[in-house]
């Protein structure tokens, strides 16, 4: 079964999307840069086979990036980029930091925010963000 997990980075900004996605075993299998679009990102993951864990950085696209991936992955997990140490060392770029993203998620040491805690700007809707439970 760990085989057929994917661990997915997602480093956002407000015209492209920088992703990485990594097996079960840790290995990049894929990057990628596509445009911040809802349904360009939900056609990247349903070209993805297995169950999909997503992470991305709070800020001004994370409300309506919760709502857009939230019933399409396994688990999506919202961080605070200021409790990521591993994102400041070494080189910094979209790219890296894509991947640094997924593999603090595969590791399991990020912390998912909270609603009350997000930084949503004046998103009209939000959500408590949590690791969901498996699908049925």
């Amino acid at each position: 079964m760990s085989s057929n997990i994917k661990y997915i980075g997602l480093d956002v900004h407000k015209e492209a999307i920088s992703i990485a996605v990594l097996n079960g075993a840790g290995k990049l299998v894929m990057e990628s840069i596509i445009e911040t679009q809802a349904v360009t990102l939900l056609q990247f993951l349903q070209g993805l086979r297995g169950e999909l864990h997503v992470t991305l950085e709070e800020g001004t696209w994370a409300a309506w990036l919760y709502d857009v991936l939230q019933p399409h992955v396994h688990e999506l997990v919202v961080c605070n980029p200021r409790r990521n140490a591993l994102l400041k060392e070494g080189s910094k770029s979209d790219k890296v930091d894509a991947r640094k993203l997924a593999e603090l998620l595969r590791s399991g040491m990020l912390r998912p925010v909270t609603a009350e805690k997000m930084d949503c700007g004046r998103c009209a809707s939000w959500r408590v963000v949590i690791r969901p439970s498996a699908k049925i």
